[in-house]
């Protein structure tokens, strides 16, 4: 039986929700990402972490890894044609943390 949900809202939540998940996407919305590009994109996130939200992204679907074999490991993350159709919810999200940033003079570092 699949799961029940009382609003799309919920629905959504549930698969692109918690702290580091939207991060991750918003990330790969910009391009394809080896994993160690995500690391140092990522600092605060530990890659045990990491490793576990995306492989959360894989199986809904969201993110496709392709292993490129090699010697150092050469993997990468995109987004499938499910999470590119995120690119709009993802874009408003940036906008937004943008302007409440300059509301609330939070500050936002650039990576270096």
């Amino acid at each position: 039986m699949s799961k029940r949900y009382h609003c799309p809202v919920e629905l959504a939540v549930d698969v692109v929700g918690g702290k580091w998940r939207p991060v991750i996407l918003a990330h790969l919305k910009e391009g394809v990402h080896r994993y160690g590009e995500l690391r140092r994109r990522l600092p605060q996130m530990s890659e045990k972490m990491l490793v576990q939200r995306l492989r959360e992204l894989e199986a809904a679907g969201l993110v496709a890894r392709e292993d490129l074999g090699g010697n150092p490991p050469h993997v990468e993350y995109r987004l499938t044609d499910e999470g590119r159709s995120l690119a709009p919810v993802l874009q408003a999200l940036y906008d937004w943390g943008s302007a409440r940033a300059a509301r609330t003079g939070a500050t936002i570092e650039p990576l270096g």
